[in-house]
């Protein structure tokens, strides 16, 4: 009997995702592996569609778009369409440098099972983001209130505003190696 063989660390990987998110599959196959596939997407059938065409897999992406945001994850040209379509596409490749799709990043098939990792990076520096902006803005309206008094010289104001810069970009960077180092 031949059977599909998946990526090590697959099952886990699914299992991770699907406490936060909700998963689709979409594949061009036949549907021989629906039953062995099910358990890793909770069970639920429902949510494996096979023999996708490329223009298919366009439409369901399209359509689940308009609801929530969507990360689309393909590893063929069949999935270019969808790739774009998504909010965010993510192609998995062996060989990155000879597969440049219609998407936002290529992720090497070794590293797929740090997806999780790699979204909660992106929802802390998100968060890094947010705080630098208001840090900055939290200078400058205090900036802002003293020069309107007159209270500061031109001189000290000079002094502030490269440090203030200096403090936001401290901050950030050293936020975005914090997040990176917790995020795994």
């Amino acid at each position: 009997v031949l059977g599909n063989a998946y990526r090590d660390g697959v099952p886990g990987l699914l299992a991770n995702l699907r406490q936060h998110w909700t998963l689709h599959l979409l594949s061009g196959d036949n549907e021989r592996e629906r039953d062995r596939l099910a358990p890793w997407f909770g069970g639920d059938s429902g949510r494996l569609h096979f023999r996708q065409s490329p223009e298919a897999k366009l439409r369901f992406v399209q359509a689940l778009e308009q609801q929530e945001p969507v990360l689309m994850v393909g590893d063929g040209l069949n999935d270019a369409g969808a790739l774009k379509a998504g909010h965010v596409g993510l192609a998995v490749s062996d060989d990155i440098a000879a597969f440049s799709p219609a998407c936002d990043g290529i992720l090497r098939a070794d590293q797929l099972t740090r997806l999780p990792s790699m979204l909660r990076f992106g929802r802390a520096c998100l968060w890094v983001i947010a705080v630098s902006i208001g840090l900055s803005l939290a200078y400058n309206i205090t900036g802002l209130h003293f020069a309107v008094r007159g209270a500061l010289s031109p001189l000290v104001s000079a002094v502030l505003m490269p440090l203030s810069s200096i403090t936001i970009i401290g901050f950030t960077v050293t936020a975005t190696h914090l997040a990176a180092r917790l995020c795994g």
